[in-house]
């Protein structure tokens, strides 16, 4: 990243800048005033300026709009004094990025910088998309193309919560979605392993977009009910109808959800007297209560769910192939999070953000390196196993970037469980580290490996204490214990 800082105070400015030069290592310039500022923008590129505002001449104010006039791409951190921190409304209102007070505290103006870098970094992963978008055939279109993108990442279904949308294969699930849920005569069948959300999609189907259906949604777990219950639960029974039957008889699921929807989850584990007579039910749209002889005709949309291979039940016996061909009508395939990588860290992010509201938390930010771990982990629980890490790590720390520690609950197992999290070429691996039977330094064991960090990346700070999962800041802390370590060995 090129900087160019601009104060007219000497000290605070020669501070800066060596700071962001030397602790940094960013490639930074100087201007004593807004002038000379602007005439180096003409000259020469940068990605950021750290400006003052009160200043003589042109103000930070105005070099800040006049940037942003010819210059969109440059961001712009504005400094201010306590006594002008009505500037700073101002400021955002012409798109500074961020504000500091002065004296600036060091540790501000970096954590100001690394989020300019992390969204940097999300530019430079969305360039394919981008570039896909900017073939379209005008400026207007491109336009509407990114707002409806935005309006379709998050879709509020009833009941339900957010489902949030970031691959290109749960955008063609919701748009699948929403077909079925236009035609609601159409069987649906929902295939995916255990977390993948197969019941947010039956809400879906449901209720489409219309937020205030009334219409019922039921949902049954077919794996939760005995066979002896199914039946009597599924079609309801009269009065009387067998031993322990109430007086009053009772209306079963499919009653209730009579103009509405149900769904029948763990499809699979329905017994097979139980797959003839739900067959019946899909053909002929009409069913009889237990022990009734009052024939009931049926409104309903069915949405089926199931983690198990029903071809292969088929195969086995142990499922029908009519029902299941009747089910499969229309299909939605759920993909394991696993195969759809891209969709790891924005889920995580959006978690974080929802835990964060919950339980008046403050994470910001995800580490490249916990990204690398969250990106590298099989997620055998899916996006329900990923939702309930981030949301125990929201729960036990109060900090603001998740870092790999937050992590280590994740390698709990071993290698011959789950070898593929395992951190390759690491010696350092969690829940596998052996102590030594002799007393030992942790702090010395510490400094050892920040000093071969350094070495890893040639001296480099700013590259070792990412690779650390540390601030630059605890790093200049470690380095100095080091220092005064190997002055006395």
């Amino acid at each position: 990243m090129k900087i160019l800082v601009v104060e007219d105070d000497a000290l605070s400015r020669e501070a800066i800048v060596e700071f962001l030069s030397d602790e940094m290592d960013f490639d930074t310039q100087w201007a004593k005033d807004a002038t000379v500022a602007l005439e180096m923008l003409q000259a020469d590129d940068f990605q950021l300026i750290v400006s003052d505002i009160k200043m003589p001449g042109i103000s930070g104010i105005e070099l800040l709009k006049r940037v942003k006039q010819n210059h969109q791409n440059i961001d712009v951190i504005l400094m201010t004094g306590f006594s002008e921190i009505n500037n700073s409304i101002e400021a955002l209102r012409w798109g500074a990025s961020d504000y500091l007070l002065k004296p600036v505290n060091i540790e501000e103006l970096s954590h100001a910088i690394q989020r300019l870098q992390d969204k940097y970094q999300l530019l430079s992963e969305n360039s394919q998309l981008k570039a896909s978008v900017e073939e379209m055939d005008n400026k207007a279109r491109r336009s509407e193309e990114k707002l409806q993108a935005l309006q379709n990442t998050m879709k509020t279904i009833q009941q339900s919560g957010n489902l949030a949308v970031f691959s290109n294969h749960m955008r063609q699930v919701v748009e699948l979605s929403m077909k079925f849920h236009d035609n609601r005569d159409i069987p649906v069948l929902i295939q995916g392993e255990t977390g993948t959300g197969k019941e947010m999609i039956a809400r879906l189907i449901h209720y489409g977009e219309n937020k205030d259906l009334q219409k019922p949604f039921i949902p049954v777990n077919c794996a939760a009910l005995s066979p002896q219950l199914f039946e009597s639960e599924l079609f309801g029974y009269e009065k009387g109808a067998f031993t322990g039957a109430s007086n009053q008889g009772r209306i079963g699921k499919m009653e209730l959800a009579q103009g509405g929807t149900l769904f029948l989850d763990e499809i699979g584990e329905l017994q097979p007297h139980m797959q003839a007579k739900l067959l019946r039910v899909l053909q002929q749209k009409e069913f009889y209560r237990v022990g009734g002889d009052k024939l009931i005709k049926l409104d309903v949309r069915f949405v089926f769910a199931t983690n198990r291979n029903l071809k292969q039940m088929i195969r086995d016996n142990t499922f029908r192939s009519d029902l299941y061909f009747r089910m499969e009508s229309g299909t939605i395939e759920l993909k394991p999070l696993r195969h759809k990588p891209e969709e790891i860290v924005p889920l995580a992010q959006y978690f974080m953000e929802l835990f964060n509201e919950r339980r008046n938390k403050n994470f910001r930010f995800i580490s490249k390196p916990a990204r690398s771990i969250l990106e590298k982990h099989p997620w055998p629980g899916n996006v329900r196993e990923l939702e309930n890490a981030i949301e125990r790590i929201v729960l036990l720390y109060d900090e603001t970037e998740i870092q790999p520690r937050h992590l280590s609950h994740l390698y709990t197992e071993t290698d011959d469980v789950h070898p593929e999290k395992k951190i390759i070429g690491s010696i350092l691996v969690p829940g596998e580290i052996s102590l030594p039977d002799a007393p030992f330094s942790l702090e010395h064991l510490e400094l050892e490996i920040v000093d071969k960090a350094l070495k890893r990346f040639n001296g480099s700070k700013s590259k070792a204490a990412e690779y650390l999962g540390i601030s630059r800041f605890a790093l200049r802390s470690r380095l100095r214990k080091l220092e005064e370590r190997n002055k006395h060995d």
